[in-house]
């Protein structure tokens, strides 16, 4: 059961090929995300990932792990507080904060730590629905 508390943490590594991928699937080709030459003239000085590609791991940790099949996705906001780039490792980390077991809702915080750094460099609020394990 989904309990408040509850923290389940997920490491992750993008490659430029999937935010290659993730550019054609969504067209958004800003080169900020594809061009070296072009990011290396911007305040990042190399290619940063999509904002919303590192935010996706949470669709597949509540999707496919925590809770787990089964899970309705019902909202999330997300602030992107420093930029991601590829080739570099980071955790995702899920916190229950409050569940509704009426509704079989939770609210989850989700964050993205860059590993190096152990800074945030995403933040956010996710509510999830699961008739089982809420």
């Amino acid at each position: 059961m989904v309990t408040v508390g509850n923290v389940f943490k997920q490491t992750l590594r993008y490659s430029q090929e999937d935010v290659k991928s993730f550019a054609t699937v969504t067209g958004d080709n800003n080169p900020i995300h594809l061009d070296e030459a072009y990011a290396a003239n911007t305040v990042f000085k190399k290619p940063i990932m999509h904002g919303f590609l590192s935010g996706s791991i949470f669709s597949k940790i509540f999707g496919t792990q925590f809770p787990g099949e089964g899970t309705i996705y019902l909202k999330q906001s997300m602030e992107f507080k420093r930029p991601m780039f590829v080739d570099t490792d980071y955790e995702a980390v899920c916190t229950v904060l409050d569940t509704d077991p009426e509704k079989h809702t939770a609210i989850v915080q989700t964050q993205i730590f860059d590993l190096s750094t152990q800074k945030v460099v995403l933040d956010g609020q996710a509510t999830i629905m699961h008739k089982e394990k809420i």
